[in-house]
């Protein structure tokens, strides 16, 4: 009976060879793949992949993640054609398909990065790592409580989206960041660090990456400033600009850039003149 790949086997040894041993259905287990001395009729615990050649592989290197079992994976390597590759524990890392990551590649992991995923079977019978549904992370999620309201929280991303990015605390909280409550759009299984800015019903809570008022004005007073000195003292923005236009230069919203001209005015180091800003001198 043929044992299905991506999962762990107790095997039996039939022979030595010189680059390994064959375990029964044929399985190669090649010396660089256990550190045990083995011997015929021994059974061993393995994990079964497939080689480039397409032969069945044993390892006894046993993985956290299996056909059908999740876990967090490392993201080891990205490769823009193929998708990035995560880390299960074994010798062989595992492709996360460029069909499973988000269309936009300025969000995808990166090295370092981790992935919720499981082990799943490709059209032509190849392992594949495969990232977690929400449906999945439902099971994971606990309710938030209310004391949580105004701290900070750390979550790991696992879906970005237009409307904004969903996370998982370290805790189990579902969290969604707002794309209005992020300056740049975090990159899928990125470590965000935000601050819990209300508690739903369902016990799920939304966050922001976005400093204090008090703080993000004068980091987005300072953004303005720098834009102003990069070109010669002037850009074509003020106080009554399109609001995805604020959004799409200075990554803020509307309400926040007036706040930040306001301080800027009030400090008198800007002023305005026929729909545009400028530096004064």
């Amino acid at each position: 009976m043929n044992k299905p790949i991506g999962t762990i086997q107790t095997l039996e040894v039939v022979r030595e060879m010189d680059t390994g041993y064959v375990l029964e259905n044929d399985i190669l287990l090649h010396h660089n793949e256990t550190d045990s001395a083995l011997d015929e009729g021994d059974m061993t615990e393995v994990f079964l992949y497939r080689n480039k050649k397409g032969q069945t592989i044993a390892t006894t290197q046993l993985p956290h993640i299996q056909i059908n079992i999740y876990g967090w994976a490392e993201v080891a390597e990205v490769l823009p054609h193929l998708g990035v590759f995560v880390n299960i524990g074994t010798s062989k890392e595992m492709l996360v398909s460029k069909d499973d990551l988000p269309l936009f590649e300025d969000v995808w992991p990166i090295a370092g990065d981790q992935l919720y995923v499981t082990l799943g079977n490709d059209q032509k019978g190849r392992l594949l790592a495969l990232p977690a549904t929400e449906s999945i992370f439902e099971r994971e999620f606990e309710a938030a409580p209310d004391r949580l309201l105004n701290t900070t929280i750390t979550g790991r991303i696992y879906r970005t989206g237009r409307e904004g990015s969903v996370g998982i605390t370290e805790e189990g909280y579902r969290a969604f960041i707002h794309h209005t409550e992020q300056k740049e759009e975090p990159r899928l299984g990125e470590q965000v660090k935000g601050r819990v800015i209300d508690i739903k019903e369902d016990g799920t809570i939304n966050v922001s990456l976005r400093p204090f008022k008090k703080e993000s004005i004068r980091e987005d007073a300072d953004e303005i400033l720098a834009h102003l000195e990069e070109n010669d003292g002037v850009i074509s923005f003020s106080d009554k600009s399109d609001p995805e236009a604020i959004r799409d230069t200075f990554h803020i919203s509307k309400a926040a850039f007036k706040r930040a001209l306001g301080k800027l005015m009030k400090q008198r180091k800007i002023e305005q003149v026929d729909g545009k800003t400028y530096l004064k001198q």
